[in-house]
């Protein structure tokens, strides 16, 4: 599915908005709790998916890379070959034993990394086919590999409800509120 037009600014905004909301929910999780699978009734915990944003996130680095040499983008070409389900299986395993510390230290970079690529295009680059091979503006391709139920740029969006449940259940597991939701007297 074609992603519509998001201005540069925008796709900054929805990106930095999604992940924002990961970092808070995550933040509410011990980092045993973090680890432990139950996403979305799955075998994914909360740091897997850390992962799995930051390896999309690493795709649309390579992309952006790719296609600045005149190049096809190296997760296109593995998801014709594989298909997605695979690529986000071989990600989420490459990713698993990881120390949780770096998991959560690559999300930031990684995210911050991709803002400051955004930011740094003209509007002219962000309106243009990434390559002459393509119809399509970069930043319609950028925001078709970050694409989410929400639309272009909303990848992080589509795990939030799953999220949001695993922190619940997690803290009702271990008999407290999650860290956050605590009262804090003063």
């Amino acid at each position: 599915m074609p992603a519509k037009e998001v201005s540069r600014d925008d796709a900054a905004a929805i990106l930095r908005r999604g992940h924002d909301e990961v970092a808070r929910l995550v933040a509410r999780l011990t980092e045993a709790s973090a680890a432990r699978p139950g996403l979305g009734g799955g075998d994914w915990s909360a740091k897997d998916l850390l992962g799995h944003l930051t390896s999309w996130e690493e795709h649309a680095l390579a992309a952006l890379d790719a296609w600045s040499r005149g190049r096809a983008a190296p997760i296109d070409q593995a998801l014709r070959r594989d298909g997605l389900d695979a690529v986000n299986l071989a990600e989420v395993r490459s990713k698993q034993a990881l120390p949780y510390e770096q998991i959560r230290g690559d999300f930031e970079a990684v995210h911050a990394s991709l803002l400051l690529r955004i930011g740094a295009m003209t509007d002219a680059a962000w309106a243009a086919p990434p390559t002459p091979r393509h119809r399509r503006s970069l930043g319609a391709r950028l925001g078709n590999l970050l694409i989410g139920a929400s639309g272009p740029f909303g990848h992080a969006d589509s795990h939030l409800a799953d999220l949001r449940e695993l922190v619940k259940r997690q803290a009702d597991q271990e008999g407290r509120e999650p860290r956050s939701w605590k009262k804090r007297s003063r």
